[in-house]
């Protein structure tokens, strides 16, 4: 916005007065924020909530600050990202779904609107230095890649300065990172120790001290977004040692070890039931030996990710106490849904096992139990677990029960007038925390900001909460909505109505679900039955159809309407791609990783690999020259002990391998992988140097779906990592140049790929 000038300016400089416009300058004794968002953490799972898990940072936090016992999100991780930067509505943010889960309608659309600004902008507008520092998952995700408009990031919404990563996941020792607004690789291997979550804890410490050494007064909002304790859970070894056999008591007796710590330190209502264990969720005591030790160690790693994750948060406290700041900084811990059953009824070593409808047998998990939680594992428990993490509650992530929705949340601030060890029961929501943060922090909410006229704040402040009085305090949150794939709830002064929907058809001629008019709700007064045991709808007519309507006045205020419970069918059917069709793509030497989704798509199709490379004698003339995704599944056409090599990693299930038998000479050649799809799930592969055939192979069964979860692209000239194939270590760089490098997608593309996966599964 342009400044009327406010100086004189004559016909030179003797008759002329200089001026400047302002600069923001935030309130006197603005205190520092710190936001920090766990992921997949559920109700039940720090220790201060109940678990024996190590927490101790968290903990700290807790008995010098405030737990709130009935916080809530909105059971899914962008949805409550976009809630707690913009205190809107989530649907009224286009993020009634996940990012990469957008579709055409005005709540879905996977877009914050600048009407909607987020904390980062109010706070830079007011003075404030503003870091983003892990997991983003709040752009689109077409416009997560290099050739992408960068309007969604993190720098064009208020930060400074950005380092993290992308989508919902990522990889913990080899993750897929961004620094600022373009795409780096991790600066250290796994062979040195690196880890995801010290990472970040180093960038967010750089960043605050790049901040003190030329400012020392300037408040900053430090935004710190682990990857943890979403899958997959890869703790360092270190973090996974002090856990192995302390699950070995099973989900079941945690579960009710939890639930009595919950009551005895008034986390809980004296009247709040311990929910029943779900009929499909199977007891401990009904698994075998081998089925015992897989599901416990899957829980030992998710322990040994979340402990490790506070150490690292506790770095970060630490370096701003070493400032000196402790008392002038709030810091403020969220998750943001319950723990997640996306691990399935028997846990899962590889997620995008099942989106090819292969998910690993119990005997394979087991014979590969020391692998789980580490880099070739992507490691999610099973629902078991899930039900344990969000003690005493019904359901999971990705549901509008409790377990989905309510979540742990701690405020600390030394300076402030706050209770020390206080928990209240009030109800509050992830919408909650941005006029929180703004009415601590002495900052009014802008009419406007960058000349953009401001839609009004969903939330309310729980600042009322946090000083002794708050104990007593009226609840002034009262009324809020929850949707989430068909799944609904309305929560007013004290009841709980909710319905559940299950997860809706694939495609378009399948209807195996009932109309969402004939779903049954459930009625509960939360305010004695928090855990939502006795369900009150036949008692209650009256007041569940004034709730149910009350429901449906919030759906159509906050544009969450139509209602849409499919999942996969958005993965299926995407955004129509604005991208000129094409069969050539050219990939160059060096560039950014291209992810999966932007990648051309060769997956169980005919394709060629084609490079024209410059190469010296062995060992000289090795190393990769296309290659997507890493250990867990993809593909790389690479030079190993000078012979051409192409190989198939299925999923992280088994590799398939074509290789010359003979030597590449030295010099100018023109190499090339051609594979030919039959007319079951694989087909055949041959390779050619310079027109001559030099190896032939079958690929049994080639990746119809997905060929890895965790954010490793297409690149050219290396590998991301961990290495799609055996013997050699990414990113084992070409050690020649390469000319040029082409992938012409030749067959047919697969449109409904798990449809026709399916029907070649039948007929066999």
């Amino acid at each position: 916005m342009a400044h009327e000038f406010g100086g004189i300016i004559g016909r030179d400089w003797r008759e002329s007065e200089p001026w400047w416009p302002s600069e923001p300058a935030p309130p006197p004794g603005a205190p520092n924020i710190v936001l920090v968002v766990l992921d997949d953490v559920g109700y039940a799972q720090l220790g201060c909530y109940g678990s024996d898990i190590r927490t101790p940072v968290l903990d700290g936090l807790a008995s010098r600050g405030v737990r709130l016992a009935n916080f809530h999100t909105t059971s899914l991780c962008s949805p409550t990202r976009a809630c707690l930067l913009t205190g809107r509505n989530h649907h009224r943010s286009g993020m009634g779904r996940i990012a990469d889960l957008a579709i055409g309608y005005p709540g879905y659309w996977g877009k914050p609107p600048r009407e909607n600004g987020y904390l980062s902008e109010i706070l830079r507008a007011a003075g404030y230095a503003t870091y983003a520092v892990g997991k983003w998952h709040l752009s689109p995700e077409d416009e997560t890649n290099m050739a992408a408009s960068r309007a969604t990031w993190p720098l064009a919404r208020g930060f400074d300065r950005w380092y993290g990563f992308h989508g919902g996941e990522t990889h913990q020792f080899v993750p897929a990172l961004c620094h600022d607004n373009h795409s780096v690789r991790p600066p250290k291997s796994i062979e040195d120790g690196y880890h995801l979550t010290e990472d970040l804890a180093d960038h967010a410490i750089e960043f605050v001290g790049d901040l003190r050494s030329v400012d020392a007064d300037r408040p900053f909002f430090l935004y710190f977004a682990t990857g943890a304790c979403h899958s997959p859970h890869q703790p360092p070894a270190r973090w996974l040692e002090p856990y192995l056999g302390r699950f070995d008591l099973g989900w079941d007796a945690w579960r009710e070890r939890v639930f009595e710590h919950q009551l005895a330190t008034g986390l809980l209502p004296s009247s709040t039931a311990l929910s029943q264990r779900p009929d499909w969720v199977p007891a401990w005591r009904s698994l075998d030996r081998r089925q015992r030790a897989v599901a416990a160690r899957f829980m030992e790693c998710f322990a040994g990710f979340l402990s490790h994750a506070d150490e690292q948060i506790g770095r970060i406290l630490g370096f701003i106490s070493e400032l000196g700041e402790s008392d002038a900084t709030i810091v403020l811990i969220v998750s943001d849904n319950g723990a997640s059953a996306e691990g399935g009824a028997q846990g899962s070593i590889n997620d995008i096992r099942m989106l090819n409808i292969d998910p690993a047998s119990e005997e394979e998990m087991f014979a590969r139990l020391d692998e789980i939680g580490g880099p070739l594992t992507h490691n999610n428990y099973p629902w078991g677990w899930t039900m344990a993490g969000n003690t005493p509650f019904r359901r999971w992530k990705r549901e509008v029960h409790e377990g989905g929705v309510a979540d742990p949340c701690i405020i600390s601030w030394p300076g402030g007038a706050l209770e020390p060890g206080a928990i209240r029961h009030q109800f509050t929501h992830a919408i909650d925390v941005l006029p929180t943060v703004t009415e601590l922090a002495g900052i009014e909410l802008p009419a406007q900001i960058e000349g953009i006229e401001q839609a009004p704040v969903d939330g309310v402040s729980f600042a009322y909460l946090l000083a002794a009085e708050g104990r007593a305090a009226a609840e002034r949150h009262d009324t809020q909505y929850f949707e989430m794939f068909g799944s609904r709830a309305i929560y007013h002064r004290g009841w709980k109505a909710v319905t559940f929907h299950p997860i809706g058809p694939l495609y378009d001629d399948q209807n195996p679900n009932a109309p969402f008019d004939d779903d049954v709700w459930e009625l509960y007064h939360v305010a004695q039955d928090l855990s939502e045991t006795r369900d009150l709808a036949g008692e209650h007519p009256r007041l569940l159809a004034e709730l149910i309507e009350l429901w449906w006045q919030e759906a159509r205020r906050n544009q969450v309407l139509p209602l849409d419970n499919r999942v996969l069918w958005s993965i299926v059917h995407p955004k129509p791609d604005r991208r000129r069709p094409r069969e050539r793509y050219r990939y160059f030497p060096g560039g950014a990783q291209v992810p999966e989704t932007v990648a051309v798509n060769v997956r169980n199709r005919s394709h060629s690999l084609i490079v024209d490379l410059t190469t010296g004698e062995p060992p000289a003339a090795d190393g990769v020259l296309l290659a997507l995704g890493s250990v867990l599944g993809g593909w790389s056409l690479h030079i190993l002990g000078g012979r051409l090599r192409y190989v198939h990693n299925l999923y992280g299930k088994e590799r398939h391998v074509v290789e010359s038998a003979e030597v590449i000479p030295a010099g100018e050649h023109r190499v090339e992988y051609e594979f030919t799809k039959d007319e079951g799930l694989g087909g055949s592969g041959v390779l050619r140097c310079d027109g001559r055939e030099v190896g032939r192979g079958v690929i049994p069964r080639f990746t119809p779906s997905g060929f890895n979860g965790v954010g490793a692209g297409l690149t050219c000239g290396y590998e991301w990592g961990p290495a799609v194939g055996t013997g050699y270590a990414a990113p084992f760089p070409f050690a020649g140049t390469i000319h040029g490098a082409w992938v012409l997608a030749v067959g047919p593309v697969l449109r409904d790929p798990l449809a026709e996966l399916e029907a070649i599964l039948s007929e066999q």
